[in-house]
């Protein structure tokens, strides 16, 4: 009889040992289906880029609607005019239109995330941590971006403890050649 319990006992802790991988392996495979998600949404953004090269190139935010930095909470609104339905006729609305359909695709597809669209030539610090602060200089433009998870305490934080980009990506804009 006591032989039983003991087995029982063992095989309990082994089981909730199991349980425990479980959790964990469901909360790497969801960080892994973002951060893939991530990079495919980048490589989308710089296609976007590259097909609109003569705007995307621009290194100034006010004429350059693809440079934009922010947290995605809310439903992004859809810029006149409509491209989808009536056409563009000028390749800065293009631009403005393929920045808000793929932020809003973005918001939909990542819990809050942050995005960050800057030229950088140092993306990363001394130490090759990515950062969110841009030089604003070079010819590529570069993706920062974060989502939030939960943590180990079940708060909701971003992807990348000490308020760092969880990827940066280089999307190469085109050239004026």
């Amino acid at each position: 009889m006591v032989e039983v319990l003991v087995t029982i006992l063992i095989l309990s802790v082994g089981m909730l040992g199991a349980v425990g991988m479980q959790a964990a392996a469901l909360r790497s495979n969801k960080e892994a289906r973002n951060q893939a998600i991530a990079g495919t949404m980048a490589r989308e953004l710089a296609e976007k880029m590259r097909g609109n090269h003569t705007i995307s190139i621009l290194t100034s935010a006010l004429s350059n609607p693809y440079l934009i930095d922010t947290t995605l909470t809310a439903p992004v609104p859809a810029p006149t005019p409509n491209c989808f339905s009536v056409g563009c006729p000028a390749v800065l609305d293009v631009a403005a239109w393929d920045i808000a359909d793929w932020q809003t695709r973005v918001e939909a597809t990542l819990p809050t995330p942050r995005v960050r669209t800057c030229f950088d030539q140092t993306p990363f610090d001394a130490s090759g941590n990515a950062v969110w602060d841009c030089s604003n200089t070079g010819d590529i433009a570069v993706l920062k971006m974060s989502w939030t998870r939960n943590n180990t305490a079940g708060t909701l934080e971003f992807a990348n403890v000490n308020g760092r980009p969880a990827i940066v990506i280089p999307l190469t804009a085109g050239s004026t050649e």
